[in-house]
């Protein structure tokens, strides 16, 4: 098998030695790549364009779909090689690859030259798209939308055959641009973000935030090795997790209702800085889409990007949510998205839209920041590969619809939230941000039956304590009526 990769045009555009330097590095891409999936796998660079060859058959599919999922082909070309004498040649080798699929059908034939020969294009094209109208009676010329198009590539003295072209993902190749810090939360957003600048060029690694416990965790890192094996597998990358459950309480306890958003987010930040730095990372890329909640206004991503050391990107900022949930049923992170909550651990009743920088640090004065050092200290980071062996250890949680006389509900939504929606039935409250630290002390006779309004951090908190090997936890998933 043979295929003939096309660089993306801005490859292209660039200077010699840049040009070169990109070949260069994609075709190093595609070896590490490639190789594991048919050991007999060539590459081989060339000016304009990189050749692949392997032997493997089987191997085609996958083989063609890591080249499509690689950042820097604008399109690949399956070909058939041979030497040709003259154009009676060409079309000689042309009449059987195409004799039968024209049969009743409109054509042309569209020919591109590279080196010195005796005729042109033009002359290629008419010679055999005029022998081919009358090889094969049925078949009729047509130069404006034809029903097949037959394309033939020319170098030196080989004749390229063009049996099928397949779009690649374009941008530049991965590593000529310099790494990037992907703050990922398992939503349409933040993988949509990542895939942009793989795209681009930038070897994506990846931070999350774990304010819900280890299935939302587990979930994110699923998304995030999905992206990496599906795009850019040919580099190293690493995945940092950070306990954000102590800094969510910190702020539900310390901080001004209307802030806690925008300080939720500066906190980020500041734990992002420090992450890029030690690792040399130079920028921090986020899903943020103007508008879109209250802490994405520009007012406050201003006040946000102030308590960032390093450089923020976002790809998304003017892009509608439709358009956003589009490219990710296009780069395949829909169907995990879906399955996450579009989770935030703050939630103001009131909400800020344009913060003022000296109310945030008068707010934020009130904040132990011995608890986000702690949350940077404790940061976990690892090889990207490993997730996969990480991703099937997850304890099933079972539901509960009615409560028992064994049974205790727990209401782990926020304070304020259960004030203004309080439960009809006997209950306690502790809220999800100090039920790990609470749980313990509760009686272990009793089934204790987790609600909050979704049932979403319920479901990622039973998870939890089953995970610290608390089996008396269930998710109440109805509560009116009982």
């Amino acid at each position: 098998m043979k295929y003939i990769i096309k660089l993306h045009p801005e490859i292209m555009m660039k200077s010699n030695s840049v040009r070169k330097r990109f070949v260069k590095i994609l075709a190093g891409n595609l070896r590490n790549t490639l190789k594991p999936l048919d050991e007999t796998v060539v590459v081989v660079q060339h000016w304009d364009y990189i050749e692949v060859r392997h032997r493997d058959t089987s191997a085609r599919l996958h083989i063609l779909d890591k080249m499509q999922c690689t950042s820097g082909i604008h399109h690949v070309l399956e070909v058939e090689v041979s030497p040709f004498a003259d154009l009676h040649d060409i079309f000689e080798q042309t009449l059987p690859k195409v004799k039968d699929s024209l049969v009743d059908k409109t054509f042309c034939v569209r020919v591109k030259r590279r080196g010195r020969h005796p005729f042109t294009s033009m002359d290629v094209a008419k010679y055999v798209g005029g022998r081919l109208n009358q090889a094969i009676a049925s078949a009729k010329v047509q130069l404006k939308n034809p029903d097949i198009t037959i394309k033939i590539e020319i170098e030196q003295d080989n004749m390229f055959f063009i049996k099928a072209r397949h779009d690649g993902m374009g941008g530049f190749p991965m590593s000529t641009q310099e790494d990037v810090l992907s703050l990922i939360s398992g939503g349409f957003d933040s993988g949509v973000a990542s895939h942009e600048f793989i795209r681009r060029g930038s070897r994506v690694h990846y931070l999350f935030f774990n304010m819900g416990g280890r299935t939302h965790e587990i979930g994110t890192k699923q998304m995030a090795y999905q992206l990496w094996q599906r795009y850019s597998s040919s580099h190293k990358v690493r995945f940092t997790t950070v306990n954000f459950e102590p800094v969510v309480g910190e702020i539900l306890t310390k901080i001004d209702d209307g802030q806690m958003g925008v300080v939720l987010k500066r906190m980020m930040m500041r734990v992002a800085s420090v992450i890029a730095q030690k690792n040399r990372i130079h920028a921090i890329v986020t899903g943020e889409a103007l508008g879109q909640v209250a802490s994405q206004t520009l007012t406050n991503l201003a006040m946000i990007d102030k308590a960032s050391d390093v450089l923020v990107l976002r790809p998304l900022i003017t892009k509608d949510k439709a358009e956003i949930i589009a490219a990710a049923e296009k780069i395949g992170t829909a169907e995990i998205a879906k399955s996450m909550p579009e989770f935030c651990g703050v939630i103001s009743k009131s909400p800020t839209v344009k913060a003022v920088e000296h109310k945030l640090i008068a707010t934020e004065s009130d904040f132990d920041f011995g608890v986000l050092q702690h949350a940077i200290d404790t940061a976990m980071t690892i090889d990207i590969r490993t997730i996969v062996d990480q991703a099937s250890d997850i304890h099933a949680i079972d539901t509960a619809h009615a409560i028992g006389k064994n049974d205790v509900v727990i209401d782990i939504r926020a304070t304020d939230e259960s004030d203004d929606d309080p439960l009809d039935v006997p209950h306690i409250c502790i809220p999800f941000y100090k039920l790990a630290t609470e749980f313990d002390t509760l009686d272990e006779s009793k089934t204790y039956l987790l609600y909050c309004k979704k049932g979403v951090m319920s479901g990622l908190q039973a998870v939890y304590l089953k995970d610290k090997g608390h089996d008396n936890v269930k998710v109440l998933r109805r509560v009116h009526p009982l």
